[in-house]
């Protein structure tokens, strides 16, 4: 019966009987699904982007080997360099390149490296682990320190221990990342007889994964964790300890403590909650890193990771290493945000995601 009464409604009611359930959705789902759907116009702007800035310099990979080639007195004949050109698919329009990239990356093909002459999936294999390796034992690092300190800096707030720890935290932001990479390179070496760069012996170098190799790597990490770790620790430090005193001079608190809950329960069940936004929020920004890393104390320290190599593709116009590269981390920064987002209007009340607005 229901079955005929549905067939012998208009369409135009059916339609608008969907549009009304989906009214009775959460409004949170809706968001999400909004959200979802302006990430995909976001990443093909990102990716036009990403080739245009690529584009910008004169020549491409072609004529930066050439001139590498002219320099070292070797010649390049010009039936050569066609079909160098043809070969790498650089006689075709910039549109047309941009399309073949793109095609490829919807198909799970991140293309070719001209520099290494291998597809970009091998080339960043294994120095994707080690970035991995290194950016999530950072993370663990700076969320295990600043996360106490914060707190006690907040709860002590002028205090002799809340004014040292400003100092060290101050400190920490000054110095920059380069120098202090350079002072622990030299401290290690002579006090503990690691040796200088990399994330293991030699001997460990093209290796495959023993308990051995397992413990050079340990003894050479604390070295780029300290140093990538030292400015976004006391970063996180203080605004911790901002967002944390803001919430502890709020009403909320006061009643609490009236009401005879302890002061330890009153901090953990309302204010820390709350200053944890910033934690949260990173989280757009801790994905990219991961993979990226910090590339200028990667060269310092002679890190094996994804740092270098994108730089390296840059200089070299090397467009399919670098785009996919980079587009790869404009992927994982929207995913971030959009994760952090929801994750503030799970933990902050305050937050409620609803008719496109955040209030």
């Amino acid at each position: 019966m229901s079955g005929i009464i549905k067939q012998d409604l208009p369409p135009s009611l059916i339609i608008s009987a969907s549009f009304s359930g989906m009214k009775n959705l959460p409004r949170i789902v809706v968001r999400t699904f909004k959200t979802i759907v302006v990430m995909i116009p976001t990443l093909v702007i990102i990716s036009a982007l990403i080739f245009v800035i690529i584009q910008l310099p004169e020549g491409d990979y072609l004529t930066s080997y050439i001139t590498e080639l002219e320099s070292q007195g070797e010649s390049v004949s010009k039936e050569k360099i066609e079909f160098l050109r043809r070969q790498y698919g650089l006689d075709r329009s910039l549109i047309e390149q941009y399309f073949v990239w793109v095609f490829g990356l919807l198909r799970g093909d991140l293309g070719y490296s001209f520099e290494y002459s291998l597809p970009v999936s091998e080339v960043v294999g294994d120095r994707l682990l080690l970035s991995f390796i290194v950016s999530f034992a950072t993370i663990l690092f700076t969320w295990s320190v600043a996360f106490p300190i914060g707190v006690y800096s907040a709860t002590h707030q002028y205090s002799w221990t809340d004014h040292g720890l400003t100092l060290l935290g101050f400190l920490g932001l000054a110095t920059p990342n380069f120098l202090l990479a350079l002072v622990l390179l030299y401290f290690a070496n002579v006090v503990f007889g690691t040796s200088i760069g990399g994330l293991m012996d030699e001997q460990y170098l093209n290796q495959p994964m023993t308990w051995a190799k397992f413990w050079s790597v340990l003894e050479h990490l604390w070295i780029p964790v300290v140093v990538i770790g030292t400015s976004g620790t006391a970063g996180m430090i203080r605004r911790l300890r901002a967002n944390l005193l803001d919430e502890l001079q709020k009403q909320y608190v006061t009643t609490a403590k009236a009401k005879g809950l302890s002061s330890g329960r009153a901090l953990m069940k309302y204010p820390l909650r709350m200053a944890l936004n910033p934690f949260v929020a990173d989280i757009g920004n801790l994905l990219p890193q991961i993979v990226s890393g910090a590339a200028i104390v990667s060269v310092v320290l002679s890190l094996p990771t994804t740092g270098p190599m994108l730089l390296d593709a840059l200089r070299s116009q090397d467009m399919y290493l670098a785009g996919s590269f980079l587009m790869f981390l404009s992927m994982l920064t929207v995913i971030g945000m959009f994760l952090s987002d929801l994750a503030l209007a799970a933990l902050d009340p305050r937050i409620r995601l609803s008719g496109g607005q955040v209030r």
